[in-house]
């Protein structure tokens, strides 16, 4: 046998050949389970998340369970979330499994009872219809309920409540267009001014962000504008974020029953102070109106500002009184839900997105005010001053939970 030289036994000393391996890739920790049950409350026609945002949150290492058929009243099908990444889950139980919630009305006495704890609920509010068994039974599920109308952004804004108030402004000038028309009763005329034609006169009751939309989608059409606010500030800042001219009044009661009489449209758009909000057009000044004109309250779902308003739905939106219709449709933005969906999901996927990234949402609480402020339950106990009062329920102080945790 030949003897091996000492370069051939070092080339045959496997130690020293280069081995072809697979990098390890660290698991993710911080992995996000998002559950998107299908919305069950009157008129909901929304859906938290689009196909086009499930398949970047999945992309990033996160899973995503959707009840099947949750996207079809905003025209997107299980099959496009599946594409997506989405596991499309056939109850209601089963999308419960995941550990956050993501909706966008509030859970219904019926889903609480799906909820376990340490959960998180990531949805509306809406206060002015929950009452305090609600919140004993979902205090008693001891999970973590944010309101995504109450988180604010870094300069101390509601995304998610101007995002809605932006599509209500622009899709109320529509429907008065259309209840204007002969066909739907109206006065019979177009919304806005033609050559020669005296233009409609439109009054907003309120100086927010959906009177401003409104104003703009009105005056883009020719309309004549009076906007009502009782904070001086509201019309200053209106009238400084249009770039037309409008007229603008506190909310005087003689002045606006003179307005009200010449009114073809009224838009009702002041936002609730103290849990509710205040009647400012009474029966009397509806009297007084002409017959074929339209009031659309967008305030109904609040109790409204006008005090022959009631609550109707989108199969039969409007009601006829004293010649007046009346349109008093709650949650006007799910009229075009597939928008309001878009919006919604473009608010919602960054802030998963970035929870992720500092740990889990529950992490967001502890390390933002501005996440923190929309909190209102936390593992059994109230944590908004204004519910616990108003209710006459045991507060939890966030800030101490936080304190202790440090």
């Amino acid at each position: 046998m030949s003897k091996q030289s000492g370069f051939e036994k070092l080339a045959r000393e496997t130690s020293l050949y280069p081995q072809e391996q697979l990098e390890r890739v660290p698991e993710k920790p911080n992995v996000l389970f998002l559950g998107i049950p299908k919305e069950i409350s009157l008129q909901e026609n929304r859906i938290s998340l689009t196909p086009d945002a499930v398949n970047v949150i999945i992309a990033n290492g996160h899973k995503i369970w959707i009840e099947s058929g949750a996207g079809l009243k905003a025209n997107f099908s299980d099959q496009e979330y599946s594409e997506a990444g989405a596991n499309i889950v056939q109850s209601r139980e089963e999308v419960y499994q995941a550990n956050v919630i993501l909706k966008v009305e509030p859970p219904t006495l019926e889903e609480i009872e799906f909820l376990k704890p340490n959960q998180i609920v990531f949805s509306a509010l809406q206060m002015a219809t929950r009452n305090e068994e609600y919140f004993k039974r979902l205090s008693a599920k001891k999970v973590i309920a944010i309101a995504y109308e109450l988180v604010e952004d870094k300069v101390a804004g509601r995304p998610i409540v101007r995002a809605m108030s932006e599509i209500a402004g622009n899709t109320v000038m529509q429907i008065a267009a259309e209840y204007l028309t002969t066909t739907n009763n109206g006065l019979g005329i177009i919304l806005g001014g033609i050559t020669g034609v005296p233009p409609t006169k439109v009054v907003i009751l309120g100086a927010g962000t959906v009177a401003e939309y409104a104003a703009r989608a009105a005056s883009g059409l020719g309309a004549e504008i009076m906007i009502f606010d009782n904070h001086i500030y509201k019309l200053r800042r209106i009238k400084h974020a249009l770039s037309f001219q409008v007229f603008t009044s506190t909310l005087d009661s003689s002045h606006l029953a003179d307005v009200l009489k010449d009114a073809d449209v009224v838009i009702g758009a002041l936002r609730p102070e103290r849990g509710g909000n205040k009647i400012v057009v009474t029966e009397e000044m509806v009297q007084s109106m002409k017959e074929g004109s339209v009031i659309i309250d967008l305030s109904i779902d609040h109790g409204g500002c006008v005090e022959t308003s009631e609550l109707t739905t989108h199969e039969l939106p409007v009601i006829e009184k004293y010649g007046v219709i009346h349109y008093g449709v709650p949650n006007i933005t799910s009229r075009v839900a597939r928008t309001a969906s878009y919006v919604l999901s473009n608010i919602f996927t960054p802030t998963l997105l970035r929870s992720a990234e500092e740990g889990s949402l529950e992490d967001m609480i502890y390390n933002h005010k501005w996440f923190l402020n929309g909190v209102y339950a936390y593992k059994g106990g109230i944590t908004s001053r204004y519910i616990a009062k108003k209710f006459n329920l045991p507060f939890k102080d966030l800030s101490l939970v936080m304190a202790a945790r440090v």
